[in-house]
């Protein structure tokens, strides 16, 4: 966002390409490119394509008016389907546009990311955790309110760092004690709901210190999501990775696409465990994988078998 803001600055550009998997970014985004176009009148200078309106006619259509009463006409793409043979079409059309007219294509999906070569790039991507902090310091300042170190760790590490949910949950937090001015790790343990990525971090953390009552609460909360088995199996796997690489954090994290805490946290955790153990419980959890994808086992029992193997054998 500081990119964008320092572009913005410089000068408008006729389109600019958003991408990313932070989607309070996607708004953030929006909203400052909106700014910059000065529009007063949305109603009649800010045309919106989805899913169900969007094509190459109606598109051109909406760049070509000219705005009224305001200096740009704002065009934002938020969905659509665009064929193969339509993609250097709909790259000529964006080329040609007026001067009047600015263009935002917020990219949730990748269906635009061809885009990306000819035209102005957004990253929408999780920020680092010391840029997180400073936003969400800053947030909280504008309504009196201030967060303990502690409580903003746990809030990060809960959200797996995505702004859209702290943003969300500081919404709850802001208002659990009006006479406080303080949000403390109590409230941050009582109110926040935890990403489920977090809780698998939790949970490979009770694993390996045998608690036994914590991991099943854990998995209780976590076995309705059908993604789950497959993110435990990953995460196991990139703690054996850690355990036996002398590679460098960055340099893993390169290697499996994650980000650097991600690789910290998990040398953090493959402390818990043996070589020997993260070696077997793999092994353990390719068998497991076979028996659901073959239909011989739900995936929520053998997330039962995996965690009872690792605690009691």
């Amino acid at each position: 966002m500081k990119t964008l803001k320092k572009r913005l600055n410089e000068g408008l550009a006729s389109v600019y390409l958003v991408e990313g998997d932070d989607f309070y970014l996607f708004d953030k985004a929006l909203s400052m490119i909106k700014n910059a176009c000065k529009i007063t009148l949305e109603d009649f200078n800010v045309t919106i394509f989805d899913d169900e309106n969007f094509s190459l006619e109606k598109l051109f259509n909406a760049t070509e008016m000219l705005p009224m009463n305001d200096p740009k006409r704002l065009v934002v793409i938020k969905g659509g389907q665009v064929k193969e043979g339509d993609k250097k079409k709909l790259e000529n059309l964006l080329l040609k546009i007026p001067k009047t007219t600015c263009v935002v294509v917020l990219d949730y999906n990748k269906n635009f990311e061809f885009l990306k070569k000819s035209f102005v790039y957004v990253d929408a991507n999780r920020m680092d955790r010391e840029t997180v902090k400073k936003l969400v310091v800053a947030y909280l300042a504008k309504s009196g309110k201030q967060i303990s170190g502690e409580a903003l760790e746990t809030l990060i590490g809960a959200t797996n760092g995505y702004l859209t949910k702290i943003m969300n949950e500081l919404a709850k937090l802001e208002c659990y004690d009006l006479e406080s001015p303080l949000i403390t790790k109590k409230m941050v343990d009582e109110i926040a709901i935890k990403d489920v990525e977090f809780s698998v971090f939790e949970l490979t953390d009770a694993l390996s210190k045998k608690k036994g009552d914590k991991a099943i609460k854990l998995l209780k909360l976590m076995e309705k999501d059908p993604g789950v088995f497959s993110l435990i199996s990953n995460h196991f796997r990139r703690l054996f990775y850690v355990s036996i690489s002398d590679m460098t954090n960055s340099e893993l994290a390169a290697l499996l696409n994650v980000k650097e805490y991600a690789i910290v946290k998990a040398r953090e955790l493959a402390r818990g465990f043996s070589k020997a153990q993260l070696k077997k419980i793999n092994a353990l959890l390719e068998e497991l994988d076979y028996n659901v994808k073959s239909g011989k086992l739900l995936a929520s029992n053998a997330l039962h078998l995996l965690v009872f193997n690792i605690i009691y054998v």
